[in-house]
């Protein structure tokens, strides 16, 4: 199994900070997740690049004993060159499907799937939103940039398949304002 965690509530706004840290409740919420997860027999963590994701990932480190490897590949979307408008820009973006988007969109998620293909069973992954959403989108063969609303730390659980990944289970929802 793999286990595709998303970050806890950030301090600032996707629109406000490129990388802001976690807020009182997002530390909070990703100690909550760690007692989750020591339970799964989590023999791996891989996190995004972004201090919301390592901030995360931090309390399983510390109970499992495992250092995080820092994986670009599961890092958030990047803005589009040119874009001042980065919440408007999201909104529309997860409003359309992958048909819609640029090449360089797709091949982010196409890598984040093949990233995903060669890491070992049994590990944590901490990512983002719109990641956790082009990887469901991907496996599921749907065409909607946006297939759930997965609420912070919430876990997407995957299972190996051959040599495929298949969702097996839905990380909880709540709606996110993209702020």
């Amino acid at each position: 199994m793999l286990y595709l965690i998303r970050h806890g509530e950030a301090a600032a706004g996707w629109g406000n900070h490129p990388d802001p840290d976690l807020s009182d409740l997002g530390r909070r919420q990703a100690d909550a997740v760690a007692h989750e997860l020591e339970a799964f027999g989590i023999q791996h963590i891989i996190s995004s690049p972004m201090k919301r994701c390592r901030q995360t990932a931090r309390p399983l480190e510390e109970r499992l004993d495992i250092d995080a490897e820092v994986v670009n590949e599961v890092s958030e979307i990047l803005t589009p060159p040119g874009i001042e408008d980065r919440v408007a820009w999201l909104r529309d973006f997860m409003g359309g499907t992958w048909a819609s988007e640029a090449k360089s969109h797709v091949e982010w998620r196409d890598a984040i799937v093949r990233k995903l293909l060669i890491i070992p069973d049994n590990t944590a992954v901490f990512s983002h939103f719109v990641a956790i959403n082009a990887v469901v989108s991907k496996l599921q063969n749907r065409p909607e940039a946006r297939v759930f609303s997965p609420t912070y730390c919430s876990v997407t659980v995957l299972k190996r398949v051959g040599d495929q990944l298949e969702v097996q289970r839905l990380g909880s929802e709540s709606e996110t304002r993209v702020l």
